[in-house]
């Protein structure tokens, strides 16, 4: 497995944790949502206490849907925290570096990886793993912080197992909530 530890200048990067994920108006909540709020939280104030930039990535989808621009699924969920100085990258399909200003944000910070967590494992979160390694960066998916809706096939729980295996298959450095929290 490779080095569980993300470089000192890795931004953590917060994958479509939008309301419409955690508040089940409209679909129902992701997977085990409260626990992935709490540890998406978690690492946000890590991310902070090390120094690392944050980034939040919000979804755009098309008019009438529960994450279109100003639709009451669309702003980044508030329990998260975000602060005034963390930007957050629109995006209208998956790989969130499709929004080319994300990777020149990225580049910015002198990063050369990422740590990625949120919404959806099997869908948006995938789709950014593949970007990020286009964009030349390595990346870190923090194994318990990414999460997904049942599939009409497989539980959620599988899917994510499914994807973490996936990741680090295809080289993705694998870590916890609590190993990069405690460290």
């Amino acid at each position: 497995m490779p080095d569980t530890a993300p470089s000192a200048t890795a931004p953590l990067i917060v994958i479509d944790l939008q309301t419409g994920m955690f508040d089940g108006r409209f679909d129902p909540p992701i997977h085990d949502a409260d626990t992935i709020a709490g540890r998406a939280r978690k690492l946000i104030d890590w991310a902070r206490r090390t120094g690392r930039k944050v980034a939040f990535i919000r979804h755009d989808g098309p008019a009438g849907d529960p994450l279109a621009p100003g639709a009451s699924g669309w702003p980044v969920w508030p329990q998260l925290g975000q602060a005034a100085g963390e930007p957050t990258f629109g995006k209208s399909v998956g790989n969130a570096f499709s929004n080319t200003a994300l990777g020149e944000w990225v580049a910015g910070q002198g990063a050369k990886d990422v740590v990625l967590i949120g919404a959806q494992t099997d869908f948006c979160v995938a789709a950014t793993v593949k970007g990020a390694f286009t964009e030349g960066l390595g990346v870190t998916v923090v194994s318990d912080a990414h999460s997904t809706l049942d599939s009409d096939k497989e539980k959620a729980p599988d899917i994510i197992a499914r994807y973490n295996a996936a990741f680090a298959e295809q080289g993705v450095r694998m870590t916890t909530t609590a190993a990069l929290v405690e460290d």
